[in-house]
């Protein structure tokens, strides 16, 4: 069997189409690489998304689609710098410019040939997986419409003005934004954003919702609140 790439690069497929996944993961095993499968994007994103190489995500899927899938990904500074490649039916030259411009590194349409997939994976993962320049830097900013958080600096502004946030609410506004189109329990909330804390009512998070909501203007409409389910920060 060739081993074309080191084991160490790993592939998730996100595809609803279980045959197909099947077919594909069996090939790029015979490649050399380590290949995991989701059925759906809620089922991608219980996993430990840092330790893929690569995403091959389809667009059409349940509640959660691929563009939001990826939309989630690139938000996250933890997977910002994953490779994403979208294997879709859609096949208009609109849809190729829409998931490019998310921030895809290229774009399949079905019906395609293994070998056409596999073609496309290891291009870029030569790409994407070379040594990379001791100057390169992690992406620090996050932006939504005119709302950006700057990372490395800890500065909120709105429509380009600064806007000034405690640290709880910064890091808070952080995780929402990191987690973007997904709802976040107050357990998920507290255990990340209060975690040097030794006890934190729910109330806490419920009073710092209702500050960064008014600090950040237009975008407070941004921060959705699910009953009994907890917070999220919508697309």
């Amino acid at each position: 069997m060739y081993k074309g790439y080191m084991a160490a690069e790993r592939i998730l497929i996100v595809d609803d189409e279980e045959t197909l996944c099947e077919v594909l993961k069996l090939n790029l095993e015979n490649e050399g690489y380590d290949v995991d499968i989701a059925f759906s994007a809620e089922q991608a994103l219980t996993l430990d998304l840092k330790k893929y190489s690569l995403i091959l995500l389809d667009i059409m899927m349940g509640e959660i689609s691929g563009v939001k899938m990826a939309k989630m990904l690139k938000a996250d500074v933890t997977t910002a710098e994953i490779p994403i490649i979208f294997c879709t039916a859609r096949d208009t030259e609109d849809d190729m410019i829409m998931g490019l411009n998310i921030g895809a590194d290229d774009y399949i349409m079905k019906p395609y040939t293994v070998r056409n997939v596999i073609a496309r994976v290891k291009s870029v993962l030569r790409r994407t997986s070379g040594p990379k320049s001791p100057l390169a830097k992690k992406p620090n900013i996050l932006k939504v419409d005119g709302l950006q958080l700057d990372l490395e600096f800890k500065r909120c502004t709105v429509d380009g003005v600064e806007v000034n946030l405690t640290r709880k609410e910064f890091e808070l506004l952080v995780y929402l934004i990191s987690h973007r189109g997904k709802i976040c329990s107050r357990e998920q909330i507290l255990s990340s954003v209060w975690s040097d804390e030794v006890v934190v009512l729910d109330r806490t998070i419920d009073v710092n919702i209702t500050r960064v909501r008014s600090k950040i203007g237009p975008y407070g409409s941004y921060i959705v609140t699910r009953s009994g389910f907890g917070y999220g920060f919508r697309d």
